[in-house]
């Protein structure tokens, strides 16, 4: 018995009647679900993604916010309107952002530490980077 496939080595290559061929691209995408490094990209894309580290205030800068504070709750009544400057904690990685809004504040909760803006919006008094406002016209920054 010959094993050296003489009898179909010449053979023309079998071409499928109704089904077109798949391009290797095809072929290839058909094992993507079993790709080994499922989720790299997005971790690769995730650990990319920067964050600030939060800015620790020094006591003449918490002593001028809690000046500040002490402000807005002797004018609550009013509800002065705020820039507030705070830092957002990332929930994925160490760090975060610091983003700014203006509102007006309905309260301030100086034993539990925040503030409460007119939207319910509650803000940690320790994550405060600044406060800018009319009602400050007079307190050095």
């Amino acid at each position: 018995m010959n094993n050296n496939y003489e009898d179909i080595k010449n053979l023309p290559h079998y071409e499928p009647k109704y089904h077109p061929r798949m391009s290797s691209y095809q072929r290839a995408a058909q094992f993507a679900p079993f790709a080994a490094l499922t989720g790299y990209e997005e971790l690769v894309r995730e650990s990319s993604r920067l964050t600030d580290r939060k800015i620790e205030l020094s006591e003449y800068e918490r002593s001028i916010l809690d000046e500040k504070l002490l402000l807005i709750q002797n004018n609550i009544k009013i509800r002065p309107e705020i820039i507030i400057t705070y830092f957002i904690k990332d929930k994925k990685k160490s760090g975060g952002k610091y983003i700014t809004i203006t509102s007006n504040i309905k309260s301030v909760d100086l034993i539990n530490r925040f503030i409460k803006l007119v939207s319910n919006q509650k803000i940690l008094i320790d994550d405060i980077y600044d406060l800018k406002s009319e009602l400050f016209i007079n307190i050095n920054n």
